[in-house]
């Protein structure tokens, strides 16, 4: 495997969805878990030299970023990018642990330390019909190769099936990010998210919604159509129809928990049916691209897109 692929993560309690990750028992420490999810090394940075004909240069305008464990270069920035060290990742939830009742549950690096993460169980959670278990989460990311700003996002895990699936219900509300070109102050955005008891009361009762409304078999179709495929075709002329009949298959019973009261035949069922599809069956040239679509890239957006097109037909 090329070193930029390389992930190393670490994970309590059950195995996650995406199976990655060394096994710690639960209420470790910050400093095992930096240990253990290979995130105990510095993001260090050196002007950027270059050679002409005649001498070596340096580029005063930007300046490499590498580890400082086995000195393996990250990026090329600008000189006015600010760095979140992987410590300062786990610390964000060190008070949120101590006072808050939140549980570190797993957190790791992607291709080869260019992204940094950690999730957290918030304590939060909601039992829908026939024992359809929620659970609330907050997750803090960041990249330091330009890909994605440091975002502090709440996000919710559906135990049955492990689907994955982001609270926020738009752009503002839910999630904040905090450009590398502004220093990352971690109290500040903890007192911008709040607690989170809001956004997950507002998510809960929007997810309650979902689950008491019904879904007709032809309706399904159309909104996979609207969520997943072209909407200028029919369904039978869709260029992805075999993607279609699999995600209507997993709704229709296939899927993971799709025979609970809560999904079965609704429209909380849809969106888990396509939440299954992204997080554990959509091409993916590896394990570590599909957790990074599923979180923070296209299968984010399918994801965010399931749950809007849902609540309308709820509406």
């Amino acid at each position: 495997m090329m070193s930029h692929q390389i992930h190393t993560m670490a994970y309590s309690g059950d195995t996650p969805w995406h199976g990655l990750g060394n096994l710690i028992s639960e209420q470790q420490p910050i400093e095992v878990w930096q240990q253990q999810a290979g995130m105990n090394w510095e993001i260090q940075s050196s002007p950027v030299h270059y050679l002409t004909e005649h001498s070596a240069e340096v580029f005063s305008d930007a300046k490499v970023l590498f580890r400082s464990d086995n000195g393996e270069a990250l990026s090329v920035v600008s000189n006015r990018y600010q760095v979140v060290q992987p410590r300062e990742v786990l610390e964000f939830y060190r008070d949120l642990i101590d006072l808050g009742g939140f549980e570190l549950e797993t957190a790791g690096v992607l291709k080869g330390g260019k992204k940094l993460w950690a999730l957290a169980k918030t304590g939060e959670e909601v039992m829908l019909k026939g024992n359809d278990l929620v659970k609330g989460y907050l997750l803090l990311a960041t990249a330091c190769d330009g890909s994605l700003a440091t975002t502090a996002q709440f996000t919710s895990v559906r135990v049955v099936c492990n689907n994955t699936l982001q609270i926020a219900m738009n752009a503002s509300e839910g999630a904040i990010k905090v450009p590398h070109s502004t220093k990352f102050d971690a109290d500040k955005v903890k007192q911008q998210l709040g607690v989170g008891t809001q956004q997950w009361q507002g998510f809960t009762k929007k997810v309650k919604q979902l689950s008491k409304h019904s879904i007709h078999p032809f309706e399904a179709r159309s909104y996979l159509v609207n969520v997943l495929g072209n909407k200028e075709l029919p369904f039978h002329q869709q260029p992805n129809l075999k993607v279609l009949h699999h995600v209507y298959d997993l709704f229709n019973g296939a899927g993971k928990g799709s025979t609970l009261a809560a999904a079965n035949d609704t429209a909380w069922g849809l969106v888990n049916a396509v939440t299954q599809y992204v997080d554990h069956e959509r091409r993916a040239r590896n394990t570590d691209n599909r957790l990074e679509s599923a979180w923070f890239g296209t299968g984010a957006t399918i994801k965010q897109k399931a749950f809007e097109e849902a609540l309308k037909l709820a509406a």
